[in-house]
């Protein structure tokens, strides 16, 4: 993707964390009224260690550590907010409606990504950002009298010692080697609408490490910047 290549490039020079974030039409949505509320879904987090062959071997611990560190500064970070924000477990979900909805704005969220941040174009998406789960998305939070639901999910890896020794020798060479990458994505979801409001994708820089509570808080305060919250 051209945002993720340049953001790499960018992190390799500063070491920042980069952010690109998408917003609605004003004229449709405009922000949240006060005292909404909010279900802050817990965060989807899937880390892996990137091998000196290329290969991600999935680690459990690492994940979740991430989860549990992106859930507390979240909330840290919504506490001074105007609106009432709710812990939601996805996994304790039993409504089918509702899981399909969970799992749609999954789908949707690669899509954004594909079509708003990537290299492909939609026709039909040049020059707005117009992305919906359809109708029906308040079954999400419809126990809850919930009014929106905010997202955070993240993929990632991190390299081995071995990986980053190969580097080491390719840079002495004059080549170059990925050592792993951090993307992190968050949306807000009008519920009674089912639209998606607010869209942003932020690349850990290296002093945002989730799986640190200091990182994490960092990279919260990076992604959630801007959010009409």
């Amino acid at each position: 993707m051209r945002f993720l290549i340049l953001a790499l490039a960018c992190i390799a020079l500063t070491g920042c964390t980069i952010t690109n974030q998408r917003l609605g039409a004003e004229t449709d949505i405009g922000k949240p009224p006060p005292n909404s509320k909010v279900l802050l879904v817990r965060p989807d987090v899937s880390l892996a260690l990137l091998t000196a062959s290329g290969m991600q071997e999935a680690k459990a611990d690492w994940s979740k550590a991430g989860r549990e560190d992106l859930t507390t500064e979240v909330k840290v970070a919504l506490e001074t907010k105007a609106h009432v924000f709710e812990a939601f477990d996805p996994d304790a979900v039993q409504d089918p409606h509702a899981v399909q909805l969970l799992r749609l704005h999954d789908a949707v969220g690669q899509s954004i990504m594909a079509f708003n941040y990537g290299l492909i174009k939609l026709p039909t998406k040049t020059g707005s950002f117009d992305w919906t789960l359809g109708e029906g998305a308040e079954a999400i939070g419809h126990d809850r009298h919930a009014d929106y639901a905010l997202f955070v999910t993240t993929h990632g890896t991190y390299a081995s010692a071995g990986r980053k020794a190969l580097m080491m020798g390719a840079a002495l060479l004059g080549a170059s080697i990925p050592l792993g990458s951090q993307q992190v994505f968050a949306s807000l979801v009008d519920l009674k609408t089912g639209r998606i409001v607010w869209f942003n994708v932020a690349v850990a820089g290296p002093g945002a490490d989730m799986r640190t509570q200091a990182g994490a808080k960092s990279l919260v305060e990076s992604l959630l910047k801007g959010a009409p919250l």
